[in-house]
């Protein structure tokens, strides 16, 4: 199973039949996404930089409430988390957790706050954590190192943060790579996962964002 971080929160997890695309962006965030195509969609919630699913292709089928799915052999979890005030819809935050080739990659969308014991027990055991680390507004690095001890997964790839030609307001990766002795990490275009290949305890991979910029 591949995993490609196209910027942002967006991500497209590759396994041989399918292919699933995490929070799609519009061009407008400074990366052009390219019409991608995938079987299977998630957006964590409803602001446009997390959800713009015009440009993916292919007719997925799209998931963004909490639940239980089964789709091409894929299962799909999503769990509600705190944002803001919960009967609103627009501020709503779902994290979800996508079971491909046996590996099970939880992404935390546009967390906010740390997690109840109640939710990581919904959404563990997690191999793959994709989380929010470029703070304005998201969860702050204590709350991140407090939701890693909680899941204890293998591998943990840092998420939106500012990276070069993103048009939006958020610190850079370093202070989260610095607080996890990773600072000399270098970006890889993508990573490969298998159940045998997963390391024994808690590594993190860097990505590089793979779409051009707009």
């Amino acid at each position: 199973m591949e995993i490609i971080w196209l910027g942002h929160s967006c991500f497209r997890l590759r396994s041989q039949e399918t292919v699933v695309i995490t929070d799609p962006f519009p061009d407008s965030i400074g990366f052009a996404f390219e019409n991608r195509s995938a079987n299977i969609v998630t957006t964590s919630n409803n602001d446009l930089n997390h959800s713009h699913t015009e440009n993916v292709s292919g007719n997925p089928r799209i998931f963004s409430a909490p639940g239980e799915y089964e789709y091409t052999g894929v299962s799909v979890k999503g769990v509600m988390t705190p944002l803001g005030d919960l009967s609103n819809r627009e501020e709503r935050n779902v994290a979800f957790t996508i079971t491909l080739d046996g590996i099970k990659i939880c992404h935390l969308g546009r967390l906010q706050t740390p997690l109840t014991t109640n939710i990581v027990d919904e959404l563990g055991p997690i191999d793959v954590l994709l989380v929010p680390v470029g703070g304005h507004g998201l969860i702050e690095l204590n709350g991140i190192q407090q939701i890693m001890q909680d899941f204890d997964p293998k591998i943990v790839i840092p998420m939106q943060y500012q990276t070069q030609g993103l048009q939006l307001d958020l610190d850079p990766v370093d202070a989260f790579l610095t607080m996890h002795s990773s600072s000399e990490l270098q970006p890889q275009p993508r990573v490969s996962v298998t159940s045998s290949n997963l390391p024994p305890s808690l590594s993190i991979s860097l990505l590089s964002a793979q779409s051009r910029a707009s």
